[in-house]
């Protein structure tokens, strides 16, 4: 009667056997792990697979379109992808356009189109994959205006007017610009708003509509420069000549005026308490303009008290003619009240 022998014993019979039972026994677990490997592998496989048939599985139906889980995620990859290419062109193409001397305005300006662009395509590639075609986007479109027309409408506003700033350019990145009681530099033009920060470094959102619609004072528009006026007046009797020397002088000395066009000082007019005096220069320096102006007047007040020049305090004289006191009977004089 012959015995069975397992895989196990015959393994354990050719471990216990000394010479050439060694290249056998070698050659036994090579084989016996490459195929604990091919199966581990096809088991990995089916289990794979399973997942992929689950998720391939239509979770919803839209219009003649199935939706899954994976083309979902198929599709969000495709619009996190398109963002993050979108931002490098987009980087790439400012820095090419600055290389080529363009200004910065325009450079912004096609950075956020090329941005935009390749994100609505990648948007759109993501629609495709979900199997929904442009005749349902049309649809959506036509529900989207109703939309637009009750409760989106500042939003779409503010978007059209932010397309119209990045094409006309009336303002652009880095102005000096004031909107209503908003003034500062624009730091971003952004599709909803633009971002203003002012002097006490406070950013404003600001709507883009507000750039289209209402007035606008750009400082930034003409370049560079920008005209700046500083009043001061001197006693009556004063050397005017003295005072329209010293007031060039100073204003010559400082290192943010232009010389050309060369300042004016301008004997402006006769005022209550004093002679009054309107200094005009162009200066380079919009962004602290009012830093010029307190440098320019400090100068002013300083050279005045070594030249003589005497700036007044606003004085009245009044004169009282046949001013008569009155008492009742009630009260008693004014003499004996005091």
């Amino acid at each position: 009667m012959r015995r069975k022998i397992s895989e196990d014993q015959a393994f354990l019979t050719l471990w216990l056997l000394p010479g050439p039972s060694n290249f056998i026994l070698k050659s036994f677990e090579g084989w016996k792990m490459g195929e604990h490997v091919d199966n581990s592998w096809n088991l990995l496989m089916q289990q794979v697979e399973q997942i992929f048939r689950f998720l391939s599985e239509p979770i919803f139906q839209l219009s003649d379109a199935k939706i899954s889980v994976i083309s979902v995620l198929v599709s969000i990859f495709v619009i996190l992808i398109s963002i993050r290419l979108a931002q490098m062109i987009g980087r790439f193409v400012n820095n090419s356009l600055h290389r080529r001397g363009v200004d910065s305005g325009v450079r912004d300006s096609i950075e956020k189109f090329v941005r935009y662009g390749l994100i609505a395509l990648g948007i759109m590639f993501s629609l495709d994959n979900l199997g929904i075609s442009f005749n349902s986007l049309a649809a959506l479109g036509a529900v989207l205006m109703v939309g637009v027309g009750f409760g989106l409408q500042n939003i779409t506003q503010n978007f059209i007017s932010g397309i119209i700033l990045l094409i006309e350019r009336p303002v652009k990145v880095g102005d000096i610009v004031q909107v209503g009681h908003s003034e500062g530099k624009i730091i971003d033009i952004r599709v909803r708003a633009t971002l203003i920060q002012t002097r006490d470094d406070i950013t404003i959102i600001v709507p883009n509509s507000k750039f289209v619609s209402e007035e606008v004072v750009n400082d930034s528009y003409t370049g560079e420069k920008i005209r700046q006026h500083v009043s001061v007046g001197v006693a009556y009797g004063s050397d005017v000549q003295k005072v329209i020397r010293i007031l060039k002088e100073v204003v010559e000395a400082h290192p943010k005026v232009l010389q050309d066009p060369k300042p004016m000082v301008l004997f402006q007019d006769f005022g209550d308490s004093s002679l009054d005096f309107d200094l005009r220069f162009w200066g380079t320096d919009i962004w602290g303009k009012d830093i010029t102006a307190s440098d320019i007047r400090t100068e002013i007040d300083r050279r005045f008290r070594e030249e003589g020049v005497e700036i007044p305090f606003p004085q009245r004289d009044v004169h009282f003619k046949n001013a008569l006191i009155t008492t009742s009977k009630s009260q008693p004089p004014l003499s004996e009240r005091i």
